[in-house]
C-alpha cells in the first residue's frame, strides 16, 4: 500500500503548517494532484502528521489512519467517511483525555472503523458514534438527553468498533447514540460511570454487540430506546453494578425500546463495589427490563447477582410487554427472575419457557407465565427485599485493565471495509456461554 509521505507532497501542498492549518476535521483531505482516483492511501502518525487529529483531517475515503505507540493527548473527530483509525499496538495507542476533555474520539462520518488502541480519563465518552449534530458537539437537550426536540432523528449509517479498551471515562466507554448498521466486538470497557458500553435511540438498529468484556462500571451494557435487528451476544458482563439493561427513556427518541435479542451472554457477579456509582442506584442486577418491550432473552448464563439475575419492570408511563425469557441458566442469585411492576403500568404478554430456576418473584413463574402467552395478558407482580448499594468509587480510580488482544495484523493489514449493513446472527445458532466465557481477558472473576 502506497504511503503519504508529506515531505514529498510539499512541492504540491506548500509546508506541513500550512497544510495542517488549512485541513479542518470537516474536510475529505487534500487532494495532491498525484493520486489516482480510487487509490487508498496510509497516514502515519507520527511520521507523516505529528497528530492523529492531523492524520484525520488529511484522510480520504479508504483510507487508513495508523497511529505509531505512545501517549496522545487529543480529541480526535472523524467527520469523512469510509476512513479506518487503527493503533499499531492496542495497549501502547493511547488517547487521553486527561480529564479535561469530553470524547476522544468522535465518528460523525459512515462507513468509519476505530480499532486497535485505548482511550481513557475522557469526562463523557471514551468513543462517541453518532449522527446527531448536537451528540457530536457534546450539547445535551432539555431533559438531559440528546434530540429531545421536534426535529426528525438523523442516523449516522454504518461503523465498526473493533479491539478498542475504553477505560475511566466519565459516562461511556463506547457510545453509539442515533446510529445504525454497525458492530462493536472485541472491545473492553471498564470504569464508565455510567455504562461501558451503550446503544441509544435506533429504530430499526440493525447493530451488532459481540463478543466484549463489560466490568468494573456503573452498568456493563445498556440499550435505550434500541430495537429491531438488535442483537447483544456473546459477552461478558461480570462485576459490574449492574450487567446489562435494555430500557425505555423520555430523555431520548424513538420510544418504546422493543425488539432486541440478548442471547449468549455471562451476566454474573454484578455487585462489585469498587465501581463508580449507578445513578438510578442500581446494584446486583444481572438484566434488568426497565420499560423494554417484545425482546427475547436466550440462552444466557446469568449467575451470582446478589439482588437479582433478571428483573422486568416499569419506567414511569412506559409498561414492559411481550418479553420471552427462554432457555437460560440461573444459579446462586438472590432472585433468579422477578416481576415488579405499579398497578398503572403492569407488563403484559411477558413469559417463560425452558429455564434452569430456583426462585422466582412472584412465585411458580415458569407455570402460571409459561410461553406461549396471549399478549393482553397481565404480568404477575410481586416484591422482595433487595441488597443495599455501598458507596461507590470515582471512575478515576477504577483499576486499571489487564492488557487485552491485539487486532492481528494491524499493521500490515489495510483498511477496513465497513459493511453498508453488517450480517446478523442467527439466534437459533447462539449457545449457552461458558461460565469462562472470555475469562482469560477479564480482571474480574466469577467466583
Amino acid at each position: 500500500m502506497p504511503r503519504l509521505r508529506l515531505r514529498l507532497m510539499a512541492a504540491v501542498l506548500g509546508t506541513l503548517a500550512p497544510v495542517l492549518a488549512g485541513c479542518g476535521a470537516d474536510d475529505d483531505g487534500p487532494d495532491d494532484g498525484r493520486r489516482p482516483s480510487g487509490t487508498h492511501v496510509t497516514i502515519n502518525v507520527p511520521a507523516d502528521a505529528p497528530t492523529i487529529s492531523a492524520a484525520v483531517s488529511l484522510a480520504k475515503p479508504g483510507d487508513l489512519v495508523l497511529v505509531a505507540p505512545g501517549v496522545y493527548h487529543e480529541s480526535v473527530k472523524i467527520s469523512t467517511k469510509g476512513v479506518t483509525l487503527r493503533g499499531a499496538s492496542r495497549h501502547k495507542v493511547v488517547i487521553d483525555g486527561r480529564l479535561t476533555q469530553p470524547n476522544g474520539v468522535v465518528v460523525a462520518a459512515p462507513g468509519v472503523a476505530v480499532e486497535n488502541l485505548t482511550v481513557r480519563n475522557n469526562t463523557q465518552n471514551g468513543v462517541l458514534v453518532t449522527g446527531s449534530a448536537k451528540a457530536a458537539a457534546g450539547m445535551p437537550g432539555q431533559s438531559g438527553g440528546y434530540d429531545t426536540g421536534d426535529e426528525p432523528v438523523t442516523f449516522l449509517k454504518s461503523f465498526l468498533v473493533s479491539h478498542v479498551t475504553a477505560t475511566r471515562n466519565g459516562l461511556y466507554g463506547i457510545y453509539a447514540f442515533s446510529a445504525q448498521n454497525g458492530v462493536i466486538e472485541h472491545s473492553y470497557a471498564s470504569g464508565a460511570a455510567d455504562s461501558g458500553i451503550y446503544v441509544g435511540q435506533c429504530k430499526p438498529c440493525h447493530i451488532v454487540v459481540r463478543d466484549n468484556i463489560a466490568e468494573l462500571n456503573a452498568v456493563g451494557y445498556e440499550g435505550t430506546n434500541a430495537g429491531g435487528d438488535m442483537y447483544v451476544v456473546g459477552n461478558r458482563l461480570v462485576g459490574n453494578r449492574v450487567g446489562l439493561t435494555t430500557n425505555s427513556d423520555h430523555q431520548e427518541k424513538l420510544l418504546p425500546q422493543r425488539d432486541a435479542v440478548i442471547a449468549g451472554n455471562l451476566v454474573a457477579a454484578n455487585q462489585q463495589a469498587a465501581t463508580p456509582q449507578q445513578a438510578d442506584g442500581g446494584w446486583g442486577i444481572g438484566i434488568g427490563v426497565d420499560g423494554g418491550t417484545h425482546n427475547q432473552f436466550l440462552r444466557n448464563r446469568v449467575t451470582g447477582n446478589s439482588n437479582a439475575g433478571l428483573m422486568i419492570t416499569a419506567t414511569t408511563d412506559i409498561a414492559p410487554d411481550g418479553n420471552r425469557i427462554l432457555d437460560n441458566t440461573f444459579a446462586a442469585n438472590g432472585v433468579d427472575v422477578g416481576w415488579t411492576f405499579p398497578t398503572a403500568t403492569r407488563g403484559r404478554g411477558n413469559c417463560l419457557r425452558g429455564n434452569d430456576l430456583r426462585k422466582t418473584v412472584p412465585a411458580r413463574l415458569a407455570t402460571t407465565a409459561s410461553c406461549p402467552r396471549p399478549a393482553r395478558s397481565s404480568s404477575p407482580s410481586g416484591t422482595w427485599a433487595k441488597p443495599t448499594a455501598p458507596g461507590g468509587i470515582p471512575f478515576t480510580e477504577v483499576a486499571a485493565p489487564p492488557r487485552q488482544p491485539q487486532f492481528p495484523h494491524a499493521t500490515t493489514t489495510g483498511a477496513t471495509a465497513v459493511p453498508a449493513v453488517p450480517a446478523l446472527p442467527d439466534a437459533a445458532d447462539i449457545p449457552l456461554p461458558p461460565a469462562s466465557l472470555l475469562a482469560a481477558d477479564a480482571r474480574v472473576r466469577t467466583s
